[in-house]
């Protein structure tokens, strides 16, 4: 009996090493809850998968913006530079504008009659200093053209054209036009010819 039995309590030892090593044998593990394992690990790959793919999307919204805010910044740095350039080439613009109607009076006392030569003398060389003077900053004179140009020339009267004058030709000059550099500073007053 003593065999019998040692035999029958190892036969029970060796069926409960085998249910043991059966639950933690990889094939059999947790009792069939490896299914579950995988379609959580599945899942979890898919929502980092997932997460990945929003955080590129957004990636990519944050360069756009970089970009389009850099390129407004250099955009914005340009054009201020410009105006900077422009304010300084034009300073005097407004200073000459406001003293040419001074040019003008002293050219109306020049020609007048009733000043004498040493009066005359004194004003055409104050003309000559101040021209020069603003000639250096950038006035020049609108070259007179023999034909009406809108650009250059304001109408401020017109007459029937004869036969040796030509439509928008200019007959005479009331007020001499000037540019400062590229500018236009005055318009020139002029009658013109129209033919009709």
């Amino acid at each position: 009996m003593a065999d019998s039995d040692t035999l029958e309590i190892d036969r029970e030892a060796a069926e409960q090493e085998s249910a043991i090593d059966a639950e933690h044998s990889p094939g059999t593990r947790g009792n069939g809850s490896e299914g579950g394992d995988a379609d959580t690990a599945e899942s979890a790959l898919e929502a980092l998968q997932a997460d990945l793919e929003s955080s590129n999307q957004e990636l990519l919204a944050l360069q756009d913006k970089f970009l389009r805010a850099q390129a407004e910044f250099q955009n914005t740095r340009k054009r201020l530079q410009k105006e900077k350039q422009d304010v300084i080439r034009y300073a005097a613009f407004d200073t000459i504008k406001s003293l040419l109607p001074v040019v003008d009076d002293i050219e109306k006392a020049i020609g007048s009659e009733h000043v004498t030569a040493e009066v005359k003398k004194g004003l055409e060389q104050i003309h000559q200093k101040m021209f020069a003077v603003f000639e250096r900053a950038g006035l020049k004179e609108v070259d007179q053209h023999e034909t009406f140009d809108p650009h250059w020339h304001e109408a401020l009267a017109r007459a029937p054209a004869t036969d040796e004058q030509s439509d928008q030709q200019i007959l005479e000059v009331w007020r001499k036009g000037y540019r400062f550099k590229d500018r236009l500073l005055r318009a020139s007053w002029v009658k013109v010819a129209v033919k009709e």
